[in-house]
């Protein structure tokens, strides 16, 4: 959606002070042990708190309130009774609707001590979301993005997920436009001010190639090399954008 006036702005604003406060409550409560259940609960208290829905379940039946996916899962699982353990990645991917609104964000929380390679990745997925940054503006066509994301995430030695990336979000999840992480040429729409997007970096320590797994929400990395996922929901402007979901 582009924001048109305050109230769009105040609606889209609301709904990414819930996937914040969200986020960090799940956050907290990443430890060894918890399963992935309980802390889609955490995250589904806040939610429920603040009067807000799961965006995931309300468009597209998710089987759960948030999509919490560790290691070698790049996205959308399914929140179940598998326990964190000492070493993972855990990334918890929220998407809440509020008043008609809706916001998406996600970060990667490391449980516990981790190899070096894998601290890395969780840098570099984070840092390619700051390099976008400095063409998530308008001007800029959607494909700068990709070309910021995919060109840190390569000298870092890692390999963007192509199959996945970001997205327009407003009204409902997925709108238009599509904000790959790699320079597609396709991706040629200029960006405009008032425009929400999300721009998140999905990355992997492998060749970053992924399949669909039988329960047909998660995905995961075909050579089982873990994943990292950072993002947030944001608007454009001439300047630096806005980050919805950000504190």
């Amino acid at each position: 959606m582009s924001i048109t006036g305050p109230e769009e702005m105040e609606g889209m604003r609301a709904a990414g002070a819930v996937v914040r406060r969200m986020i960090e409550a799940m956050k907290q409560a990443v430890r060894p042990g918890v399963t992935t259940a309980e802390l889609d609960e955490v995250g589904a208290a806040v939610m429920r708190q603040h009067g807000a829905k799961s965006a995931p379940q309300m468009v597209y039946q998710f089987p759960g309130t948030n999509c919490i996916s560790l290691n070698e899962e790049a996205v959308h699982g399914i929140p179940g009774d598998r326990a964190v353990q000492e070493g993972d990645l855990v990334k918890l991917d929220v998407t809440v609707e509020k008043n008609g609104f809706m916001a998406d964000a996600a970060v990667t929380v490391p449980v516990g001590e981790i190899s070096e390679e894998t601290a890395r990745l969780v840098a570099c997925a984070e840092r390619a979301f700051n390099k976008a940054m400095l063409v998530a503006r308008a001007g800029f066509r959607v494909s700068e993005i990709g070309r910021m994301v995919e060109r840190e995430v390569r000298r870092s030695g890692f390999s963007v997920i192509r199959d996945l990336g970001g997205h327009g979000i407003g009204r409902t999840i997925h709108e238009e436009p599509r904000v790959p992480n790699f320079p597609d040429p396709d991706a040629n729409q200029i960006l405009t001010e008032g425009l929400v997007i999300t721009v998140e970096p999905i990355i992997a320590a492998g060749s970053g190639r992924v399949a669909l797994a039988k329960d047909g929400w998660t995905v995961r990395t075909l050579d089982g090399k873990p994943s990292a996922h950072y993002e947030h929901t944001l608007v454009i402007t001439k300047g630096e954008p806005i980050l919805l979901t950000a504190a």
